[in-house]
């Protein structure tokens, strides 16, 4: 059972996670404004992760007979001026989101919840996934420059990206 301050701290996420979803939504509009398809592809497929960790996050609170409550969703940034400061963002973005499950598993541990301290572990392993792809892609970014014909390649290499839905 859930103690109300992990409901709420698990709310509070969840509420994080789907901005998280918007945010990369408006990304890939963005993207896909500027002529990049591969781009907006990666970032809609980043949309569906982030919207999959959600369903993660509200499985786990209803199975622990808790209630999820959901809030109002800020509006992201809409405007960015380049593929390098979008994956810039992005990885700005998941370093947050990074501390945030961070001070969830903190709060476990204080709380003696062990069944969350398990489920959040789940969450610490796929940060370092998140911000380590988001570093790899700033960095061939770099190296190809932020316009021409690496950056097509990079674009048209982003495009390949499929969603996979994480295991159960």
């Amino acid at each position: 059972m859930l103690s109300k301050t992990m409901t709420d701290a698990l709310n509070k996420h969840i509420n994080a996670e789907i901005y998280s979803a918007y945010l990369y939504m408006a990304m890939s509009a963005q993207a896909s404004h500027s002529g990049f398809p591969g781009i907006a592809n990666w970032f809609a497929i980043q949309t569906k992760e982030e919207l999959s960790h959600t369903e993660k996050l509200y499985a786990y609170v209803n199975s622990q007979g808790a209630h999820v409550i959901l809030e109002a969703i800020e509006q992201p940034q809409t405007k960015f001026d380049s593929a390098l400061e979008l994956f810039e963002a992005t990885l700005t973005h998941e370093q947050l989101v990074t501390s945030l499950i961070n001070k969830l598993a903190d709060l476990a541990v204080e709380e003696k919840d062990h069944a969350t301290q398990i489920m959040l572990q789940w969450f610490i392993s796929e940060q370092v996934e998140e911000e380590e792809n988001a570093r790899d892609i700033i960095d061939r970014i770099k190296l190809a420059g932020n316009q021409g014909q690496g950056l097509f390649m990079i674009d048209k290499e982003l495009g390949s990206r499929v969603f996979v839905p994480p295991a159960a």
